[in-house]
């Protein structure tokens, strides 16, 4: 092989992704700088808590970008910090995406101070080279190995794309070749060596709300694949639409609060784009008594929630058929009259102290979509407590996050540890994985079977352990003992 692969997150876990492909001449490229969540950490230490970059940069050229998620992108400041220069390779939609997300994850976790944001997002759009899906790239390796990238729609969130890797590297070298007179003579000779990688980042599911699903790759040599749900299968989209209006209804029916964790960008905009068709398509019908669906008040608390929004609305052309045709209709997916929505803190805390005293029935969609921080957070000191609170997990909940322990420990009436302090859990608990935005095993399988010409080898990141083996025995039994599957 001409490259060598290095995980420096994301090999046993599903956060933290960070993939280096290392030609053979030593210049490499990153493949995402995402941030650990959770217990989940790096082999070389790095942690949550310890997001600083513990491995060399000085040969690193260039970081490919494959959606915003902050597992992906959040230890991008300290990449920069770190020395790293080259550009930063992602989608058109991308391009806009990204300085929104880390401004909004450095004022969280880092710094407020106006005049370091500043210089750090002058220097981050600087960097950012959009690169059209379809078009190969060329990377600059500063050696004769040439080594062009290739963008792809994933179907994960808006702008999320899978990246091929195309290598190629020239020999030359001295060959005897025939003369006449049973003579010989030196002849120089080029040999070309190419090989083509392929990186999943995060698959979307088909028929996922807006985005158009991916498609796979003609060919690769090697495919780095996602695993998050390699273990399960995801219930149908009209099936899961069906079970999150059963949900509604009865927990409407209690006059209480149904809580929904989603993180800001691509769940929260999923979740509007199918709580709109819900309401356009039971009008005339009553959600619960005196409550015609026309009325329910849908509330999106979260400021950078509402930002990406609207630049979802901005980059409507890269929403699916679907979706630009109900547009056409008339229709608004992602601001319609239900829809309310609250930046400003004070707004956020007077809205929490309401519900606790009066449990209005209605639905709350806030960050983070874990629920290790945000203002979900302050809704669930509030309301988890009450026995007329629903809590409905749309998304993938990582081992040791608030969200694993509500989902795992709240339907047994158990606790979890909000900053430092135990709340009972009364509310009742709901799991929608049908609208998770990942691939489940029958989607990864099929991406996999799909390619004109199958990898000689998959290896299997970003899931857990059980996840990686059971998707790793589905893809030998669909593909055969040939292929080498590593987990």
């Amino acid at each position: 092989m001409n490259f060598n692969l290095i995980h420096h997150g994301a090999s046993d876990g599903v956060t933290g992704s960070c993939h280096e492909l290392r030609l053979a001449e030593g210049p490499s490229i990153l493949i995402d700088c995402g941030m650990f969540q959770g217990g989940e950490c790096s082999s070389g230490g790095a942690s949550e808590e310890y997001p600083e970059i513990e491995f060399s940069v000085a040969h690193i050229k260039a970081l490919v970008v494959t959606h915003v998620h902050l597992d992906h992108v959040g230890r991008i400041p300290y990449l920069l910090a770190a020395g790293f220069e080259g550009p930063i390779y992602c989608s058109e939609p991308s391009a806009v995406l990204l300085p929104l997300v880390l401004e909004d994850a450095i004022k969280v976790g880092v710094t407020r101070d106006p005049r370091l944001l500043d210089n750090f997002l002058t220097r981050l759009t600087a960097l950012i080279s959009p690169v059209p899906y379809g078009n190969w790239q060329s990377v600059d390796t500063g050696t004769a190995v040439q080594l062009s990238i290739k963008l792809q729609p994933a179907g994960h969130i808006l702008g999320s794309a899978y990246v091929e890797c195309k290598i190629r590297d020239e020999h030359r070298h001295l060959s005897s070749v025939p003369c006449p007179l049973g003579k010989t003579k030196d002849q120089s000779l080029t040999t070309n060596h190419q090989s083509r990688v392929c990186f999943s980042g995060d698959l979307g599911a088909p028929y996922a709300p807006l985005l158009p699903a991916p498609r796979s790759p003609w060919r690769a040599d090697m495919l780095v694949l996602e695993s998050t749900y390699g273990d399960r299968l995801h219930e149908g989209r009209r099936s899961r639409r069906t079970r999150l209006q059963g949900i509604i209804e009865a927990a409407l029916k209690n006059r209480g609060v149904v809580l929904v964790p989603a993180f800001s960008i691509g769940r929260t905009q999923e979740l509007l784009y199918e709580l709109e068709d819900i309401i356009y398509r039971n009008h005339a019908r009553f959600a619960a008594a005196g409550l015609p669906w026309e009325d329910l008040e849908i509330i999106v608390d979260s400021p950078l929630a509402n930002r990406f929004t609207e630049v979802y609305r901005e980059l409507g052309a890269f929403w699916d058929r679907e979706a630009r045709r109900r547009v056409r209709a008339g229709r608004h997916p992602l601001a319609f009259e239900q829809l309310t929505t609250i930046d400003e803190h004070e707004d956020h805390l007077a809205a929490v102290d309401y519900l606790k005293r009066k449990a209005r029935p209605c639905i709350v969609i806030a960050a983070s979509g874990m629920c290790s921080g945000g203002r979900i957070v302050n809704y669930l000191k509030a309301l988890l407590g009450d026995t007329r609170t629903d809590v409905v997990f749309v998304g993938y909940q990582a081992m040791g996050t608030p969200g694993r322990d509500i989902q795992q420990y709240g339907p047994g009436g158990g606790y979890v540890i909000l900053d430092g302090q135990r709340y009972d859990i009364r509310a009742r608990i709901h799991t929608l994985t049908g609208y998770s935005a990942h691939a489940d095993q029958r989607n990864l399988v099929d991406f996999v079977r799909r390619m004109r010409y199958l990898p000689k080898e998959v290896r299997l990141v970003h899931g857990e352990v059980k996840a990686r083996q059971v998707l790793a025995t589905a893809l030998r039994d669909a593909l055969g003992e040939s292929i080498l599957v590593r987990d």
